[in-house]
């Protein structure tokens, strides 16, 4: 896995990121019907069956609400953030609550949560910036607290249609994990994609505990 090493890969990056966020600015609403109403009640259900009642979960990266959504059906308490801030307004207006403006590098939680739900979210960040990143979520949960991460199946890194993606492949994930030893993975498996038209894209998903 490619990672940065000057200034002018860690710009492109950067460049990379902002036009990502951009890109779901501008094309908030089709997203948003493209994905509010898919079935992802299968993927939920890994991931809650290690989490108490009524616990205390961060959507990081909601999108449009989707999930956000279902966990507040089910009794969780469920804070939601997104770096977009078109899609901020949608998620607040669908789920009720107020989604906040943030970026996943502003996470300064502390022991808070008892699972952090990262769907198809984190996969926009950079090699180096993912680890970075679940270091924080690590520190944003409680102990025996619970992640659900996924990514594009594969080892592409770079600009597809418009945003900024890292695809990885479960030996690409064991190898971030490596520097966070206080993460250990509990699951993993690769699905197809939940969406009509899209059956044939891979994903790679990963429950940890901490």
């Amino acid at each position: 896995m490619p990672k940065p090493h000057n200034e002018n890969v860690i710009l492109y990056y950067t460049l990379f990121m902002l036009s990502t966020i951009e890109y779901y600015n501008q094309n908030a609403n089709s997203f948003s019907k493209s994905t509010v109403s898919v079935d992802f009640s299968e993927t939920q259900q890994r991931f809650l069956k290690y989490l108490p009642p009524k616990a205390k979960i961060l959507d990081f990266g909601c999108g449009a609400g989707r999930d956000t959504k279902s966990f507040l059906e089910k009794g969780f308490f469920v804070d939601a953030i997104d770096g977009s801030e078109e899609l901020c307004k949608i998620a607040s207006a669908y789920t009720g609550i107020h989604v906040k403006h943030m970026f996943f590098q502003d996470l300064n939680s502390i022991e808070e949560y008892d699972g952090i739900w990262a769907c198809a979210s984190l996969l926009h960040l950079p090699w180096d910036k993912i680890s970075s990143v679940l270091k924080k979520m690590s520190r944003a949960l409680k102990t025996d607290g619970t992640i659900y991460a996924s990514f594009k199946y594969g080892s592409f890194t770079g600009e597809r249609n418009g945003r900024f993606f890292t695809d990885l492949n479960e030996n690409q994930f064991e190898e971030l994990l490596v520097c966070i030893p206080e993460l250990k993975q509990k699951e993993s498996w690769v699905s197809s994609d939940v969406r009509p038209g899209k059956e044939n894209e891979k994903w790679l998903n990963v429950i940890l505990s901490k």
